[in-house]
């Protein structure tokens, strides 16, 4: 399904190598390399290559890969030529992103080495691209079905024409394009969130929740105990930058509120919060109305 653009990469190999050898080598590692044209390449998998002799029953639920801001690779980010062309990688944290054709590669690959060093897994949610950072993160959508999976940048290829990323067996089961061999796909590169906008896309994303137990019905409001307040947590952090970030976010949304949203820190906590409120029937209207705009119920404090 693709060459390594770096065999050679293991640090321990002679990277004086004269070029007549090192061409030899390239080539004889690139495996995959297509011996046809395209047109005589079967549409679903080299002959040499295909998919596992046995799928696990566990594939539908390999998790995505996770960004993680990681060091490049010393080597496997050098400019390199393959079939006479020349690719120069990425070596900086620019968003990009990209349309086009992605294959996948399989058993005859799984337990090789990578061009980053690393063991290739078929069941592992990585890729092989041509010019993003190794190691980098990539979010590849079906652009058909709109199905996606995140995966890890780790090897280089492929190298054929019209493909832009070749996914893991897994991956590429994933996103529906296992049994077709290829797919039309856009290629988003992804980063790390940072706390805030970990906490933002929670907010975001998160299922309504059911809207609190009415108060008890009674003819006189419920008073707080005496030297106690009510209040609405929103979110409570361990860090202060956290904390700070949340109420940013929540202070745009929020902007009916009256009260200013304040941090209180408490116990190792720094606590998002607003009020004091004098009963608890005027806390409860505040809190459904939070409800309602965040999609998500803060906690009733008693301090």
């Amino acid at each position: 399904m693709r060459a390594h653009a770096y065999p050679t990469i293991n640090a321990s190999r002679n990277w004086a190598l004269t070029p007549l050898i090192f061409v030899a080598l390239l080539l004889a590692a690139c495996g995959s390399a297509p011996k046809k044209p395209d047109t005589q390449i079967s549409p679903k998998y080299y002959s040499d290559d295909g998919p596992p002799e046995k799928v696990p029953d566990n594939l539908a639920e390999i998790p995505d890969a996770v960004p993680r801001d990681e060091p490049f690779h010393k080597f496997a980010n050098r400019p390199y030529t393959v079939f006479g062309l020349t690719y120069v990688p990425v070596v900086s944290k620019e968003p990009t992103k990209e349309r086009g054709l992605a294959s996948w590669y399989g058993r005859k690959f799984h337990g090789q080495k990578t061009a980053s060093g690393e063991t290739y897994d078929m069941f592992a949610m990585t890729a092989a691209h041509k010019t993003l950072p190794i190691p980098s993160y990539a979010k590849v959508t079906n652009v058909k079905t709109g199905q996606s999976v995140v995966v890890r940048i780790n090897d280089r290829g492929p190298f054929h024409s019209g493909r832009i990323i070749d996914l893991s067996y897994a991956a590429a089961a994933r996103i529906g394009i296992a049994a077709a061999g290829s797919g039309l796909v856009e290629v988003e590169r992804v980063f790390e969130p940072t706390e805030g906008e970990t906490v933002a896309a929670a907010v975001a994303t998160a299922p309504p929740v059911p809207p609190p137990a009415p108060a008890p019905v009674v003819k006189t409001p419920v008073v707080a105990r005496e030297g106690t307040a009510l209040w609405l947590q929103l979110g409570a952090f361990s860090s202060m930058e956290g904390a700070e970030s949340f109420r940013t976010h929540v202070s745009g949304q929020l902007t009916w509120l009256n009260e200013p949203i304040e941090i209180a820190t408490h116990d190792g906590l720094n606590r998002v919060r607003i009020g004091p409120y004098r009963n608890l029937e005027e806390a409860t209207a505040i809190a459904d109305k939070v409800r309602r705009t965040l999609g998500t119920a803060p906690a009733l404090i008693q301090r």
